[in-house]
């Protein structure tokens, strides 16, 4: 089967390297995918980089979400068990992890489901327990974490803001549905969120960004507010000064989605049963910017690194072959 490996850490589009291999042997407990989409997400960059918390063993198969098909023709939703990632015809998965695809959704949008939408609604509803008629602050509004969040909002009945950097992702933003959009290159983001709320300032602050953002988050939260820390997408980790958090009386709260499927997996399952509900009724749907074959990853992955990206990017392998997604 044709792979992308990493045989040397580095930038995505310099180390990724499509070759032949074997398909993969599943372990004890895990399942042979045939993968008909793999997400992108911003972990595979910092993993090809040696920067993410997980450090597979070289060489690897960048690629952590797809939605792929059992043997036996079940469309799944999976997080492939590395080195054995979803950039791949093949990859492996635990099989009791395994997540029913959602029939509302194609192949691509199924597979841009599962990460960035858990990360949304773990941190709107499990985080920050986000209440109808409150105010959601969204930082990189366009992009694929930041766009399901914006979604969810709304589908949870509150008012959205976003903030995008350019007219073309605010343009984006406000198609996604954003009560309010904040282009950061034109607009003085703190200035702009209390004229929009009156002075009042955000209820929640979703923030996959980190640097510069979050200190706007601070500035921008309201009285017993809530900002969730999903990311730090910036590359500059925020040292938040608590102080502040005092005398302001808002909370900070860190996501760490991944660690729900060791601590709490039947969470996980309930959240996917919430999802699949939404996309039923045509609530959600991810935000699929881009289909490439798998001969485009390694450039793709390097543009959604460089941020040149909306919403979600997705390989699928089947369309070299003149299948559709």
């Amino acid at each position: 089967m044709q792979a992308w490996q990493v045989h040397e850490l580095g930038e995505p589009g310099e180390v990724m390297r499509l070759a032949h291999v074997e398909r993969p042997t599943p372990g004890e407990g895990q399942v042979l995918l045939r993968v008909r989409a793999a997400n992108i997400n911003f972990p595979d960059a910092l993993m090809c980089r040696g920067q993410y918390q997980v450090r597979p063993p070289l060489p690897f198969t960048p690629g952590v979400e797809i939605c792929g098909e059992t043997e036996d023709g079940r469309r799944v939703i999976a997080n492939p068990a590395l080195p054995h990632g979803g950039f791949a015809e093949y990859a492996v998965a635990d099989a009791a992890a395994l997540l029913p695809a959602p029939g509302a959704l194609d192949d691509a949008e199924a597979a841009a489901l599962h990460i960035g939408y858990q990360t949304g609604w773990f941190a709107l509803h499990r985080r920050a327990r986000l209440e109808a008629g409150e105010t959601l602050l969204v930082h990189a509004a366009a992009g694929g974490v930041g766009s399901a969040a914006v979604q969810l909002g709304k589908a949870a009945g509150a008012t959205v803001i976003g903030v995008a950097g350019g007219a073309d992702k605010a343009a984006v933003a406000r198609a996604l549905g954003c009560d309010v959009v904040i282009d950061r290159r034109e607009q003085d983001v703190v200035a702009a969120v209390k004229e929009a709320t009156g002075g009042r300032g955000a209820d929640v602050v979703f923030d996959p960004v980190g640097g510069e953002a979050y200190t706007q988050s601070a500035k921008t939260v309201a009285f017993e507010g809530r900002i969730v820390v999903v990311g730090f997408a910036a590359g500059a980790i925020p040292s938040p000064a608590l102080n502040h958090a005092l005398i302001k009386n808002y909370a900070i709260l860190g996501l760490h989605w991944g660690l729900y499927n060791t601590k709490n997996p039947k969470l996980v399952q309930h959240c996917h049963e919430q999802l699949t509900e939404l996309a039923a009724r045509g609530a959600i749907k991810p935000l699929v910017s881009e289909r490439v074959p798998l001969a485009g990853a390694a450039d793709a992955v390097q543009r959604v690194a460089d941020g040149a990206t909306t919403g979600r990017v997705a390989v699928v392998p089947a369309a070299e072959n003149g299948a559709a997604a």
